[in-house]
Formats: C-alpha cells, structure tokens, sequence
C-alpha cells in the first residue's frame, strides 16, 4: 500500500502500524507496545530535540515511524516472515534514539539504548540481537546489512528524503543538506518484488536544487543503500524526475 502524506509518498504496510501476528504465537514485544513505550516517547522527542540545536533535519515521530512502516514493508513484500518484518519495524522506530546522547556514534550508543528497553519489556535474546544489529548498523558510514532486518532499516532510513524534513526553510540557500531535501517534492521507494529491484523515486525542483548536489550529499547512503539491497537479494536504483540514475 502507498501511503500519501502531503507532497511526499511512501511504500508502508497496510494500516496504521505492521500487523502482530497470529494469537497463537503472539510475540511479547510488538511494534505497538514500542510505539506506547512511555520512554520510547521521550527518548525519540529528546533526540530529536537535540538535532534540532545542532541544525540537523528533522529526525523526530515522523521519520522514525516512517522507516519503521518502510522497513516492515520492504521486508513483507520480499517473502520475509511476519515477525522478521515487525522486528524491522521496531529496529526502524528506534534507530534513532542514541541522538538524545549524543550525534557521534549514535546508531551504536542507540543499540545499547533499545537492548535495555526491549529487555524490561521481555524480548527474547534472539529476537533482541537481531533489533540491536539493526540499529547499530543503520549509519552510512560505519554499518552494513549484517541481517535482513538490518537491510530493510538501512533502506528505508535513506529513502526518507523530501522537503517536510527542514525546519527552517529560510536555511537553504546556506545549507547543502536543507537544500536538496527541500527541493524533493516527493519520494517513493519502489519495492518489485517480481523483478527483485528496490528503486528509490525522487521528483526534484531542480530551480532549488541541482541532481549533482544530491550525489554531492548522498553519495555514501546510495552505496549503503546498494549493499542492502543486494543483501536481500535484490538491486537498488535511483530515479530523479523519471531519468534511471544507478
């Protein structure tokens, strides 16, 4: 299913949230009882408060539920059981939390975070590796698709580009990064699960910002971006304004 959030569009499962499993096998921990978390709730506004003072895009309950419904999906579509695909999920909602300590080093200080979290509220050890793996490896330039859930948290993290992530559009003339998220008018990653291919779909105002800006930014998340496909067995490509770039 396409879900249609002003200018921006995105591949997410059905429904609000990833569906929990059958009754019978009903996990302990679900992306809901993450998403109701009373200290998931501050830690993901906190991070993302702490962005905001060092001039970071928006990396708050819109963009961590975004890669969390994105990464859910990439993995159903693939085949991938339904638990697997819910622990993509969580991994996305949380992988971002280590930004309330600190920038540097955040996708692993972020891990240990969720393995406390996710351990007071009963996630197996298996289960909780695998969440861990995940969001420790989700940062361009330190990580890699060590896990399917891995994969799909990497790739539905660097689809997340479009202009509701500025927060100061005043700021684009100065800054690179605010630039060319406000010149994508929408984004759609495109998951074919016929074909094997997973293409990321930007339509670009390019009186805003030029394509090559975007490789100038963005180049090491399309490289982190290929790897995880080819993880899952697929191929990754990207299309500015209907021309096939990669």
């Amino acid at each position: 299913m396409m879900v249609q959030r002003g200018t921006t569009t995105r591949v997410a499962p059905a429904g609000d949230a990833p569906a929990p499993p059958s009754a019978d096998s009903s996990p302990a921990v679900t992306f809901d009882s993450v998403r109701e978390n009373p200290r998931v709730k501050v830690f993901i506004r906190k991070a993302d408060e702490s962005l905001a003072e060092i001039g970071y895009t928006e990396h708050g309950e819109r963009h961590v539920s975004l890669v969390a419904h994105i990464g859910f999906n990439i993995l159903k579509r693939l085949g991938y059981p339904e638990r697997e695909s819910e622990l993509a999920a969580i991994a996305g909602y949380l992988h971002d939390i280590g930004n309330a300590v600190n920038r540097e080093h955040h996708a692993q200080t972020g891990a240990v975070m969720a393995m406390q979290i996710l351990s007071d509220m009963g996630m197996p050890d298996l289960e909780l590796v695998r969440v861990m793996g995940a969001i420790g490896n989700h940062h361009e330039n330190d990580g890699d698709p060590v896990s399917a859930v891995a994969a799909a948290v990497i790739l539905a993290d660097k689809s997340d580009v479009h202009r509701t992530r500025v927060r100061n559009p005043d700021m684009i003339r100065f800054d690179i990064h605010d630039r060319v998220n406000y010149a994508v008018e929408k984004s759609f990653l495109n998951v074919d699960e016929g074909s094997k291919q997973i293409t990321l779909e930007l339509t670009v105002d390019t009186g805003i910002s030029q394509v090559m800006e975007y490789f100038e930014i963005f180049m090491t998340r399309m490289l982190a971006s290929r790897k995880a496909a080819k993880f899952l067995g697929t191929t990754f490509g990207l299309t500015v304004n209907g021309n096939r770039l990669t």
